[in-house]
């Protein structure tokens, strides 16, 4: 698919989903999966070859079943509720949007939102995504890979600070990582 014509009446059809996603991330308290929707989108970005990314990809039926995507048909679900009512917005735009609302509606910082991704139905291979049982230098690859140093991975870590660990879809036990899961701030850290 084409990039999307960034336009007035697209500008103007991204504040219309903006205020959609504000309104159903608060009403189903989902930002935590939103925010993993986001990042395992942007996830698969390998920085040599200039492949993956943040492209609506992970909504295929192949990306969404790989192991580390457990459970996020739920965020692509309510994700399809505002898309129906914006159809003018790509996946690639709308999962990055929802990931940036999640972080604000929580608490975090406003974010620059930059538009105009492109969708793709082209799927990575199973393990582009971190598992974080494999081991600091399994995380230190994934993430150059992505064109990330050190510092970047600790910063990224700190998104734990929502949510929390869900046995069925990360295999780790059901805990919270910090004592409030839809809480953006430093505590993941602490």
């Amino acid at each position: 698919m084409a990039a999307p014509l960034v336009d007035a009446d697209y500008r103007k059809e991204i504040g219309m989903a903006r205020r959609d996603l504000r309104a159903l991330i608060y009403s189903k308290q989902c930002a935590p999966i939103m925010l993993c929707l986001g990042w395992h989108n942007a996830g698969t970005y390998d920085a040599k070859m200039k492949t993956g990314g943040s492209n609506g990809s992970i909504r295929s039926g192949v990306e969404l079943k790989h192991s580390a995507n457990a459970g996020l048909e739920i965020a692509v679900g309510f994700c399809k509720e505002v898309k129906s009512k914006h159809p003018k917005i790509t996946y690639a735009d709308l999962y990055h949007l929802a990931c940036i609302v999640a972080v604000e509606v929580t608490g975090g910082p406003s974010i620059d939102f930059v538009l105009g991704r492109k969708d793709s139905l082209e799927s990575p291979e199973e393990g582009c995504l971190p598992d974080a049982r494999q081991g600091a230098k399994h995380l230190r690859d994934v993430f150059y890979r992505m064109g990330l140093s050190d510092k970047d991975i600790v910063a990224l870590s700190g998104g734990h600070t929502l949510g929390n660990a869900h046995k069925e879809r990360s295999r780790f036990e059901s805990l919270p990582w910090t004592t409030d899961p839809l809480k953006f701030d430093n505590s993941y850290f602490v």
